[in-house]
This record gives C-alpha cells, structure tokens and sequence, in this order.
C-alpha cells in the first residue's frame, strides 16, 4: 500500500502530465503543489512510484509519466467526478431537449459528447430485448396488405409492410389492434411470444392466418439484429493527440470502425453503472493506447443501452467522468418524458 503523501505525488503527476503534456520533474511538482516536502522527498518518492509501477521515464526526458497502473490508481482512489457547471448543465439540457425523435437524440447525443470531452463519443440505441411495448398500430394499406408500426417506451419506432394471406376488413383489423395492445403494452419484449401466441385461437377461421402472418412479423421484429446499432461521432478530436499513440493513430481508428469492437468496449448495457478501462484493459489490441469511459442510460432504473467516449490514456478522467454522466442522466429524462 501506498502512503498518502505518495499517493498525492502521483495525483500531482497525473495532473500536471494531463494539463501540459511534459513529462514531469520532482522539482515542478514542488513548484506547482503543496506537498510539504522537499525536491529530494519527492525524488524519493518517485523513485517509489517508479518500482512499483506507477510511474515510467520516457527515454528522452529526465521527467516522470504515468502508466496504465498510474492510472487506473489515480480513477479507483484519487480522482473524483469532476460536476458540470451551470452553464454546462443548461446548455446539454437546451441542445438535448430540442430533439424530436429517437434517432435525432442520439445523433445529438453523439455530437454533445465529442464537443463536451473532445474526445470520440459513442452511443449505443436502446436495445430492443431490454425495452417495452408503448403501443402497436396497424394499418391497412390494402385490403390484403398491412403496415405494423412497433413504438416502445425508449422511443424507437420499427416498421414493418406485411402481405396477409388473404383479404382483412376494418373490422377484423380493429379487433387485432385492440386486443394486441391489451396484452402487450407496457410488458417486455422477452414476454411478448408467451403473451401473443394464443390469440390466432380466438379469432374466426377464416381471419387466423391473418392474425398469424400479423404476429410472426411482430415477433421477428422483437428478435432482429438492428437493435445492436450504435452511433460515433468526433473521431477527428484524436488528430490532436497523435504524440499520445506510440507508433500511429491509424491501429485505433480501424479499430473504432468495428462495431463489435465499440459494442465490446461498452459492456453490458444492464451494468448501469460508470466503467473507465484503461490502456492494455481493452481486450482489443488496437485500442491498448486508448482509454474508455463508459456508463449506462436508460428511462427508469435499469439501463436500455450505454454511451461513452474513447480517447488517448492522457486524458481528463475526472471531467470526462463528469460529462458521461451528466449526458447519460439527461437522455434518460428525455426518453422517460417521450
């Protein structure tokens, strides 16, 4: 265990290597900080912090960076969530609030999110198997042609054209429409096959392939893979820390054009809570030189999928941090509210 004067060396060095991008001397950290202690205390010190593996001399410099390790110290034990200010808060809440369907709220989001942290923001759509119905509407196109519109309590709205076996009157499709809904709305999606499968039963002959045709596409719609998509946004904002990747920038950005690498790097969309991985933490070799800070968002308690940033290991963890949750709490609003 580290003591705490030395813990707050290495928040010093995290710091300051954060804020000016130099290695950092014990003779600036003396300079810049309160320690209590003299230059050769801190040498010591960092001597520590360097055997231990907290710290690391680039080969250039005389100065000290922090590792991986350093880091993740620094996020678990040092650094607390930075709050937004004021301003900060009125301006997501006004960017956020003017959206007017689920697609516009994550593509704000997305932009949000890079501008905020400077970073690449991604967002994740709410997932289908973790929302639940809102409404089914049907409509008739034709007198054997129908359209299913899915609408769910996050605000994602599918679509669907069905061909019916044979020709469904007003009537008939009124009926459907009602007792649809009275079993499904407001039930997960995972309940609806359980829910739905005995209703063709109910219904006169000649209409129960109809309602069978109806049904298979509502439920091929609750299962199909579009529900893990996701958005990205500000991939330009790492041209500015090239001298943070050691070799070239070009192994991170194949790596974020790999949706099941970002969708990896999120985690679990029911784990509500903030994840930061740090460097060689991601599995993914390609992003070993970047850092992750991702958390859950939802409309009610439990998260429906996640968003987050990606950037280089030097970042501001405590105001990135900040900036997450903060997006992550509003979208949430927005999506209970819609």
């Amino acid at each position: 265990m580290l003591s705490e004067r030395r813990l707050e060396v290495l928040r010093a060095i995290v710091q300051d290597y954060v804020g000016t991008e130099e290695p950092v001397g014990s003779k600036a950290l003396t300079e810049r900080h309160r320690l209590g202690v003299s230059p050769a205390t801190v040498r010591n010190d960092m001597a520590v912090l360097e055997d231990e593996g907290f710290i690391a001399q680039p080969h250039t410099s005389a100065g000290r960076i922090p590792t991986d390790k350093g880091y993740r110290l620094f996020v678990d034990k040092l650094a607390g969530v930075k709050p937004l200010s004021s301003p900060e808060r009125r301006a997501i809440q006004n960017f956020l609030d003017g959206a007017v369907d689920l697609d516009d709220v994550v593509g704000r989001t997305v932009r949000l999110l890079a501008q905020l942290t400077r970073q690449v923001a991604v967002v994740q759509y709410p997932s289908l198997t973790r929302s639940t119905v809102r409404h089914v509407e049907l409509l008739a196109l034709a007198p054997a042609r129908l359209m299913l519109v899915l609408i769910t309590d996050t605000g994602r709205v599918e679509q669907r054209m069905i061909d019916c076996p044979a020709p469904f009157g007003e009537a008939s499709l009124a009926d459907l429409r009602a007792r649809l809904n009275s079993r499904v709305v407001g039930r997960r999606f995972a309940d609806v096959p359980r829910l739905v499968q005995e209703l063709p039963e109910s219904f006169d002959g000649e209409d129960r392939g109809t309602v069978s045709t109806v049904l298979s596409t509502l439920l091929e719609t609750l299962v199909e893979e579009t529900e893990e998509r996701l958005m990205i946004g500000g991939t330009s904002n790492l041209t500015r820390f090239g001298h943070d990747f050691p070799v070239m920038i070009r192994p991170v950005l194949e790596a974020l054009e790999e949706q099941v690498v970002l969708l990896k790097l999120l985690g679990e969309a029911t784990d509500s809570g903030m994840t930061v991985r740090i460097g060689h933490e991601n599995a993914h070799e390609g992003l070993n030189s970047t850092s992750v800070v991702a958390v859950g968002y939802g409309s009610g308690d439990e998260a429906v999928a996640k968003l987050g940033v990606v950037g280089p290991t030097r970042m501001d963890y405590p105001g990135t941090m900040g900036a997450v949750r903060a997006v992550a709490r509003y979208v949430g609003q927005i999506l209970a509210e819609s």
